[in-house]
């Protein structure tokens, strides 16, 4: 069971993509990407607001996610959202695989 939070960051002045840019320069993105239980970590900028940029966080299960919730990199994380006065909204999602009734609908 795959565990999927979609963060959507929205800031000011391309503070947002400036957020992001210092989260891969810095290499934390890197050091998430490879922390057990990691699926996926992705950025996107958004085509109707270019000042909003969603985040695709993936996770095993939620001991992944509490395990990286206690790693140092939140601490870095939330200066930085802070440095770039990012506001946030959270969607969380809990799945398993694709159901057979809708994989017709899937071009691979």
């Amino acid at each position: 069971m795959a565990i999927t939070v979609n963060l959507r960051y929205k800031g000011k002045d391309d503070s947002a993509m400036k957020f992001v840019q210092e989260m891969i320069s810095s290499g934390t993105v890197d050091k998430i990407r490879a922390e057990e239980g990691n699926l996926r970590y992705e950025y996107f900028q958004s085509l109707d607001d270019p000042e909003t940029i969603l985040l695709i966080d993936s996770w095993t299960d939620q001991k992944a996610i509490d395990k990286h919730h206690a790693t140092p990199m939140m601490g870095t994380i939330a200066e930085l959202r802070e440095k770039y006065d990012l506001h946030m909204t959270v969607e969380r999602f809990i799945s398993d695989d694709v159901p057979e009734t809708e994989n017709k609908f899937i071009r691979q």
